[in-house]
């Protein structure tokens, strides 16, 4: 099974921290937007990260056609509003602690 990683880039590097109202909106939206794959066991991990270089947005998707992924990651709101752009990698190799 193919586990794709999302990092979701905003303008500014603080940008988790320093949203404004309309930034917060337009996040929630893209947030709802993965619902179907959180909903579906798509998506094993999705929400923002905070480093030494600021903050970013990451998600790990599994089970996915990266045609498909790419096409539903172009309809989120935060890239149709040029809030935030996706950088979509491919994982070689995965290891999972036990359940």
């Amino acid at each position: 099974m193919t586990t794709f990683v999302l990092r979701l880039q905003a303008a500014r590097p603080d940008f988790a921290l320093s949203m404004s109202d309309e930034e917060r909106e337009i996040m929630g939206r893209h947030a709802a937007h993965w619902q179907p794959y959180i909903d579906a066991g798509r998506m094993v991990v999705f929400g923002p990260v905070l480093d030494e270089t600021g903050s970013f947005g990451l998600g790990v998707v599994e089970g996915v056609d990266e045609t498909e992924l790419r096409e539903f990651a172009a309809t989120d709101p935060v890239v149709t509003t040029g809030t935030a752009r996706f950088l979509i990698g491919t994982m070689l190799a995965g290891f999972v602690r036990p359940a």
